[in-house]
């Protein structure tokens, strides 16, 4: 049920988009976005889900979340 409930919103998504001419972009599931830094680009692969903050040794500390949302929003514009 609740696979059906995403493939819908999914669903959706595309066909609103599709309706309205504005290309929707579906980020690689494996897309490290909250271990990346926005900031440097360094990938923290010992980034355990539990750190909520993101500390980077350039010096960039940053919500976790926050810091997956600028990755996810430049995705694929490079």
């Amino acid at each position: 049920i609740r696979k059906q409930g995403f493939y819908e919103f999914k669903r959706q998504l595309e066909y609103k988009c599709k309706f309205r001419g504005i290309k929707l972009v579906v980020a690689d599931r494996f897309y490290p976005s909250s271990k990346t830094c926005s900031q440097c680009g360094e990938i923290k692969k010992d980034l355990k889900l539990k750190d909520r903050v993101y500390n980077c040794s350039c010096g960039l500390s940053i919500d976790r979340d926050l810091n997956a949302s600028i990755n996810l929003s430049r995705y694929k514009l490079v």
